[in-house]
């Protein structure tokens, strides 16, 4: 479909084709959902909007729900889940195309899932993927700058993703939902629409919380609640998720024991060790964090932490870097994505030259430019000599976790778990940050035998 697209764009004038193209976006989106005979009508579907924090979020809805006994239904920038069977997603769509995820609810109908928990986002939503799905409830974790080149301004940014919310206000359905982050300043907006039902999540409903580099503590209702995440943006995540699981009557208790079983979400601050090799096939599970300092680690000591993570604007580094603060920070990074958002590229060097002690600068997910250019931009943003250029990625991680010393942290940002380094002309190489970090800790813990 996307070929037949930018065939038409071709062929016609552009202001004819910029006349057209809504239709055309409505018409496929209906066609997909009569072919799949309008499955969102037979399932409850939740949708996360916002620039952070969706796929951990969704994720943390699942894990409560499945442990109050439902079946659900996960479409991520992670994962495609359908109850117990679960795939990649190597799409780099977030949120994918129509008949995709038409397809994907009426096989979630199928295997009688009660729940469908969906990623939405802004440029999905002006292709109008979202229409025909009957939406439930929606859940606004935050906002902040984000793909302003595709929208235009924030302001066209902020509207694409309020027209989610529009798209619930108007729908048939009795009973709708909203549940914001009311310590987001931009939430008001997303609360300023007529539905049944308003649920605003926050730090002030606890009645104290910890953070701590490897877990949360907090209580609420009266109860002490522990989490195996790190970060007040995963609090804020597991905030959502239990505002959610609280306005479909889930309990305290079974939040409290799925949150406790809840080991984290592939990429997104995942701490790598040799003992975590070959984990991420269970989502859930799949992180270790047993890379503490004075630990020991498969064939040799790790006695300093490995990160992975997905951080890839300004705002979320710097949240990122803001947990280890406490210790030295050797940072891996580059600017996600050629071609675009080239604003942040400077932003992104402000914010590594500010936290981290020791940074190398490296190729990410060029496309189409040149990653020397992409990577000079965020350089220009950190100033002289405060940083290591390695272009290869693989030689980049491998030389950051080198020079780790006993109780350092290593963060190596931008892709988490993406399956592909994506080049010129729709190319892509096979790749897995993990897998590389996980390779030179063997070597390294193998050189020092």
């Amino acid at each position: 479909m996307d070929a037949i697209l930018r065939t038409i764009k071709k062929l016609i004038p552009t202001r004819l084709f910029k006349a057209v193209i809504p239709a055309y976006h409505w018409f496929l989106t209906f066609l997909a959902a009569l072919i799949y005979r309008f499955p969102s009508h037979k399932i409850f579907v939740v949708g996360l909007v916002g620039t952070k924090g969706k796929t951990t979020t969704a994720e943390i809805i699942s894990a409560i729900f499945e442990e109050a006994g439902y079946q659900t239904a996960v479409s991520s920038s992670l994962r495609f889940k359908i109850g117990k069977e679960s795939e990649e997603n190597k799409l780099k769509m977030t949120m994918p195309g129509r008949f995709f995820m038409q397809k994907f609810l009426r096989k979630a109908v199928k295997a009688k899932c009660q729940y469908a928990i969906i990623e939405m986002t802004s440029q999905g939503a002006i292709q109008y993927r979202h229409k025909f799905i009957k939406m439930n409830a929606l859940i606004f974790t935050n906002i902040s700058p984000e793909h302003i080149e595709a929208h235009g301004s924030f302001e066209n940014y902020r509207e694409a993703k309020l027209s989610l919310f529009k798209a619930l206000e108007k729908s048939g359905e009795k009973h709708k939902i909203i549940i914001a982050n009311e310590d987001d300043s931009e939430a008001t907006h997303f609360l300023n629409f007529k539905v049944e039902e308003k649920i605003k999540f926050g730090l002030k409903e606890l009645e104290s919380y910890n953070l701590d580099k490897d877990n949360i503590d907090f209580v609420m209702d009266g109860e002490k609640i522990h989490s195996k995440l790190s970060g007040k943006f995963n609090l804020y995540n597991i905030l959502g998720a239990v505002a959610f699981a609280k306005s479909q009557n889930i309990g305290i208790q079974t939040i409290k024991s799925a949150l406790a079983k809840f080991s984290g979400v592939g990429g997104r601050v995942e701490f790598i060790t040799l003992d975590s090799a070959g984990e991420g096939t269970d989502i859930s599970n799949s992180v270790d964090k047993t890379a503490n300092p004075n630990s020991t680690s498969g064939t040799g000591k790790q006695d300093f932490r490995v990160i992975v993570d997905y951080a890839h604007t300004a705002d979320s580094l710097e949240k990122l870097y803001e947990v280890f603060q406490d210790s030295k920070k050797i940072c891996v990074l580059g600017s996600c994505g050629g071609g675009r958002d080239k604003w942040k590229r400077p932003e992104m060097g402000k914010v590594a030259s500010k936290h981290c002690d020791k940074i190398i600068l490296t190729n990410e997910d060029p496309y189409d430019e040149d990653p020397k250019a992409i990577v000079n931009d965020v350089a220009s943003g950190i100033g002289d000599g405060g940083y290591e250029i390695i272009m290869g990625r693989k030689e980049a991680i491998a030389k950051a976790i080198q020079s780790a010393e006993t109780g350092d942290t290593v963060l190596i940002t931008g892709k988490g778990c993406e399956p592909w380094i994506m080049g010129p002309k729709g190319t892509k190489i096979a790749w897995d940050d993990r897998e590389a970090a996980r390779e030179e800790l063997k070597k390294r813990a193998e050189r020092r035998k």
